[in-house]
């Protein structure tokens, strides 16, 4: 046994004969191509949008193939090992996107509609102006201005806080508690804002009344803007605008010029009333009165609750209230920078026409321009994320995307300023201090709202909040000339805030 297998023949070769491949015809089937490249074929556009092979394996699990059945077919260990061979045999060829639509695109008539909204009111003072007549306060402002400024500073940040919960409410899709909250917010805002104002002595009888009613519309125009009814709002506003402009060029009886107030206010106040659920609010309010009349301790069944571990504490549902103080504080902030850019030189001793108000009115006619560019900036950043191939290079995108967009919006700022000054009788004039400290307290309003829509609002509010202290003591205590300081002030702050917007929006995972 020793001997070979194979049987000698003579004079003849020891290995038996191969067949070869015989050739097929046209009709006949042909030999079995290799089942990886056949697989290869098949998910040739997923293995080659790979970004690594462990998505490979995980597309190929998911179609079912199971290890056994790769260690057949394909003589791979599993799916991993045959991912890797896929990974490597075909090159990679990453899709561009399909064309999506912006979500971040908004109407450019809408935002200036928002930013008119937004100034209109101040014509209320030029249809009040003669009944605010009387002699100048200890500041040497006209009489009644810390009156209404008084009432206007705290109505506007108690709304700036009930305006952030209601929006809230709509993100979480719950309109109706959007409505409860505004239902008990405004008025309680309206309340606000008229006990400050009564709290500043000397101001004439009617500087209380007018701050009442500017407390309320507050309340009211709220509302409605949160509620998504600028063009109702508008309509409300047109008395007192066309009476406004009419009293530039004439004068009007004093029962014309309150009847216009009182017909704008009553509009106001109307419509927002339609707009909340007060009957619903009313019924619930009782339910819950007699409800909390009817509980005795130690009767009704008993409730017996799930005891919750320190990992499980209950977190009530909805919005929590100290998340929408910061907007608050960056309200209260921005509302006294831009205070003391109209006023600043009169509450330091200067003469009263040193008020700079175009700057005021310029800064408030931004506002929708601002809106506007903000979304851009989104939509810009959104672009930077697909076109982008690395980290470094999408922070390029950013600021690139960043200086444009707030180039625009303080050249409008300034033609806003430079108009203003033109048209308002007895203005000063806009000297560069003026000019350099306008386009620095636009930049601060600007990325502090650029940060507040990224969710940064407490380092927003944080800064502006510090800029207006500091410029509080600076006036309380004399130090510096006015224009100098608010320069510097405001120089500070945006240098500030710009650093803070390039450190955290600089990072892909800010613009998810």
């Amino acid at each position: 046994m020793s001997g070979s297998l194979w049987l000698r023949v003579p004079g003849g070769d020891t290995l038996p004969a191969i067949p070869r491949p015989r050739h097929t015809g046209p009709g006949e089937p042909g030999p079995a191509g290799d089942p990886m490249d056949e697989l290869a074929e098949r998910l040739d556009g997923f293995i080659a949008a790979a970004v690594h092979p462990d998505e490979i394996a995980a597309i190929l699990e998911s179609d079912g193939m199971t290890d056994e059945h790769i260690r057949l077919t394909y003589g791979r260990h599993d799916s991993f090992g045959l991912a890797e061979e896929l990974y490597t045999r075909v090159p990679r060829a990453f899709p561009e996107p399909g064309r999506v639509p912006d979500p971040w695109k908004v109407s450019l008539t809408a935002c200036l509609l928002r930013g008119l909204i937004f100034a209109l009111p101040g014509l209320a003072y030029v249809l009040g102006a003669p009944l605010l007549e009387g002699p100048q306060d200890r500041l040497g402002l006209p009489a009644g201005t810390l009156t209404l400024l008084a009432g206007a500073l705290i109505g506007w940040v108690w709304d700036q806080t009930l305006s952030h919960r209601a929006y809230s409410w709509l993100g979480m899709g719950d309109r109706a508690a959007a409505g409860r909250t505004l239902l008990v917010g405004a008025p309680a805002g309206a309340l606000l804002g008229s006990a400050a104002a009564l709290t500043v002595p000397g101001g004439p009888p009617f500087s209380y009344a007018f701050a009442a009613g500017q407390a309320l519309y507050v309340g009211a125009a709220t509302v409605l803007l949160v509620l998504g009814r600028e063009r109702v709002l508008l309509a409300a506003l047109a008395p007192m605008a066309a009476g406004s402009l009419l009293a530039l060029f004439t004068d009007l009886p004093v029962p014309v010029r309150v009847g216009l107030l009182l017909v704008s206010l009553l509009a106001a106040c109307t419509l927002a009333v339609r707009e909340l659920p007060l009957a619903e609010g009313v019924r619930a309010g009782v339910r819950r009165i007699r409800s909390r009349a009817g509980h005795r301790p130690g009767q009704g069944p008993v409730r017996w609750r799930m005891l919750r571990g320190a990992e499980e504490e209950y977190r009530p549902r909805g919005p929590r209230l100290r998340d929408s103080v910061p907007y608050g504080v960056f309200g209260l902030g921005t509302g006294l920078l831009v205070l003391y850019a109209a006023l600043g030189e009169v509450l330091a001793g200067g003469p009263a026409e040193a008020v700079a108000a175009p700057s005021a009115v310029a800064l408030t006619l931004s506002m929708g321009p601002a809106e506007w560019l903000l979304h851009r900036f989104r939509s810009g950043s959104l672009a930077g994320l697909r076109a982008a191939r690395s980290p470094r290079r999408f922070w390029q995108r950013m600021l690139g995307t960043l200086g444009r967009c707030l180039a625009v919006y303080l050249a409008v700022l300034l033609a806003l300023g430079l108009a203003g000054t033109l048209l308002w009788p007895g203005a000063p004039g806009l000297t560069g201090v003026r000019a350099a400290t306008l386009l620095l307290l636009g930049t601060v309003m600007w990325t502090g709202l650029l940060l507040q829509s990224f969710g940064a609002v407490r380092p927003a509010a944080v800064v502006c909040a510090s800029a207006a202290i500091a410029q509080s003591l600076a006036l309380l205590l004399g130090l510096g000339q006015p224009r100098l300081v608010q320069l510097v002030v405001a120089g500070a702050a945006a240098a500030v805030l710009g650093t803070l917007v390039c450190l955290l929006l600089g990072r892909a995972t800010a613009h998810r």
